[in-house]
């Protein structure tokens, strides 16, 4: 089955496009990112703090199948309602350094939207071992979760 969410990697950058339309409206594809509810639901995350503002913070928090718990946190650096979230992400207790995230929401018509990210890492050999992890599978089938569940919201 072909994969939605599209991942561009060019060879030799340290940054990521990740591209996906959804049948959403740009308003509710937006509020998928912001309101923890949703948030929680689509990302299978528990939300411990989301500053939807600039110089915002967020934390959040899963839980493995091993019982684990694995943070992740990051500080919003500009917030446009509908348009556009610059944030910091970091993944705690990992090797992995903090990573910048630039995501935009666009409006295709009434019912559809476009999300694009570009992730910037700090350089293309990390931006390299995070491909090697499921990640392409990771974010197709949480973004397959999103449509999912923001669709009940219509």
């Amino acid at each position: 089955m072909e994969q939605k969410t599209k991942i561009q990697a060019e060879e030799g950058k340290q940054d990521l496009v990740i591209k996906r339309e959804f049948d959403l409206p740009v308003e509710l594809l937006f509020r998928a990112y912001v309101e923890p509810e949703i948030v929680e639901q689509w990302m299978g995350t528990k939300v411990l703090k989301l500053e939807n503002k600039k110089h915002g913070s967020w934390q959040f928090e899963t839980t493995d199948p091993r019982g684990n718990k694995h943070g992740f946190n990051g500080v919003i650096h500009e917030f446009c309602p509908n348009q556009r979230i610059t944030r910091t992400f970091e993944m705690e207790n990992t090797p992995f350094p903090v990573q910048l995230e630039f995501l935009e929401f666009e409006k295709l018509s009434d019912s559809t939207s476009k999300l694009t990210m570009q992730i910037v890492y700090k350089s293309a050999e990390y931006r390299n071992q995070m491909l090697k992890l499921p990640f392409a599978q990771g974010i197709n089938m949480a973004h397959n979760r999103l449509q999912e569940i923001v669709n009940k919201l219509k």
